[in-house]
């Protein structure tokens, strides 16, 4: 969990991004609501920090999408529903549909921010699917970091998963890194693949050892 300075700065961006495509004053509220859902307390990983990672690499790698402002408000919603359950993302994209379409931004930046919420249930955005890699990457960017901190943060991950049964978890959590090894590149954007695919991957090489062992 961040200190109040970060929550206040992330209100100020999120006050910023919302002023280029919305005049209703309700917008600082959206976002007040949108912080108390990140910060709720059974949030052991996907909190305050995470979403100030997500949008720190979204910032990394603008350049490389077509309309960085709609990734910028996905990383805001994209698990601003999460109880642990599969259709959290479902849900998180009716909450972007709902609340930015109640601000009045324009019906097509509403349906691309959903469209590219939806799109982390795989992480898989198609082929020439700009926005979608740098959604896909900034989120998956925690993979890469120091194995220390990558364990820590698979540990809080399985925080958050306790109403699922050990094993369910184990075999999950494998089937999800097999496929994304399986893959031939985590990371969709050229910038991702050099700076972040090995690392990435011998985190996940070593955490997949040691649910299998």
């Amino acid at each position: 969990m961040r200190d109040d300075g970060d929550v206040r700065d992330l209100l100020e961006s999120w006050a910023a991004l919302l002023s280029r495509h919305s005049a209703d004053p309700d917008a600082i509220e959206i976002g007040r609501g949108l912080l108390a859902a990140w910060s709720e307390p059974h949030r052991r990983y996907h909190g305050i920090t995470h979403l100030c990672d997500i949008l720190d690499r979204v910032e990394e790698l603008a350049r490389y999408a077509d309309d960085a402002d709609s990734v910028r408000l996905a990383a805001w919603y994209h698990d601003s529903v999460y109880a642990g359950l599969p259709d959290d993302e479902e849900r998180s994209a009716r909450r972007a549909e709902d609340e930015l379409s109640r601000l009045n931004v324009a019906s097509e930046l509403v349906a691309e921010v959903a469209r590219l919420v939806r799109m982390t249930v795989t992480h898989d955005p198609a082929t020439g699917d700009r926005n979608g890699e740098v959604l896909s990457d900034a989120d998956l960017a925690a993979l890469a970091v120091p194995s220390e901190i990558y364990q820590a943060n698979t540990a809080a991950i399985r925080a958050e998963y306790t109403h699922v049964p050990a094993e369910a978890f184990r075999k999950g959590r494998s089937q999800v890194l097999v496929a994304l090894l399986a893959g031939p590149g985590v990371f969709r954007t050229r910038y991702a693949r050099r700076e972040w695919e090995a690392t990435a991957r011998d985190n996940m090489r070593a955490e997949l050892a040691g649910l299998t062992d």
